[in-house]
């Protein structure tokens, strides 16, 4: 089993503080899944607005415009949630969030699923190496499975996660904390967060999480996740195992 350091942080979260240490094992690892481990490719930001003209929500033009910006700023975080506050009454966000799931479906159908690049081998270390595994996600759990069944990661995982399936989505800390309990963790500093967003690194700290990792592949800049309170921020899922020291073990 591998471990990491738990690093005493003094007032700014990107400093560490190397000479009050204890060592935690890691238990699980919860991984974000668009932009994380799966390829987005814009994929998110053109289902948006695709189902946006269907459902009527919000004209072409400048209010697109906008309703585009504040998807990027509210990249991972509930799909629903985001359409409850750009349509402003429960009816329209849902009928948006279906035309959402539709258009989402329809993209990943027509030109296929990807995963990050080394993606599937974390995934494979980190089960060699005794660690569990969450993949969450902000979208539905229909769109969550599509995902999953073209990656075929079904039995590489212990859990997957919706925000439905775990009460509320990102920044909460719902989702990382609904995982600690289905895999029956011991204690939330064994537990590793990673993520492409600001609401992913929120959502860790949240939940109080030993490590928060923000990787480059998605949708936020390393100045956008390390003032969300990343402790640390890589460039791919890649080089996850690295960081937490399993080419080591």
């Amino acid at each position: 089993m591998t471990t990491f350091d738990e690093i005493l942080i003094d007032q700014d979260p990107t400093q560490f503080h190397n000479d009050d240490i204890e060592t935690i094992e890691i238990e699980l690892v919860v991984l974000d899944m668009a932009g994380t481990t799966v390829k987005d490719d814009g994929v998110v930001e053109r289902a948006f607005a695709l189902a946006a003209e269907r459902a009527g929500i919000v004209p072409a033009g400048p209010e697109l415009d906008e309703a585009l910006d504040y998807v990027r700023a509210t990249m991972g975080q509930s799909k629903i949630d985001v359409f409850r506050a750009l349509a402003g009454n429960d009816d329209d966000a849902e009928r948006a969030n279906d035309a959402f799931e539709d258009a989402y479906a329809e993209i990943a159908t027509a030109e296929g699923v990807e995963a990050i690049a080394g993606a599937e081998d974390v995934l494979r270390e980190l089960r060699e190496g005794g660690v569990k595994i969450a993949l969450t996600t902000g979208f539905s759990r229909r769109t969550c499975d599509i995902l999953l069944d073209a990656l075929g990661w079904r039995e590489l995982v212990d859990v997957t996660l919706s925000p439905a399936d775990a009460g509320r989505g990102r920044p909460f800390p719902d989702l990382p904390l609904t995982a600690l309990l289905r895999t029956s963790v011991s204690r939330v500093d064994a537990v590793v967060v990673v993520g492409d967003t600001a609401s992913d690194m929120l959502s860790g700290i949240a939940a109080g999480a030993g490590l928060v990792v923000g990787v480059l592949t998605g949708a936020h800049d390393e100045v956008t996740l390390r003032d969300a309170g990343a402790d640390e921020v890589i460039d791919s899922i890649a080089g996850l195992p690295r960081l937490l020291g399993l080419d080591e073990a």
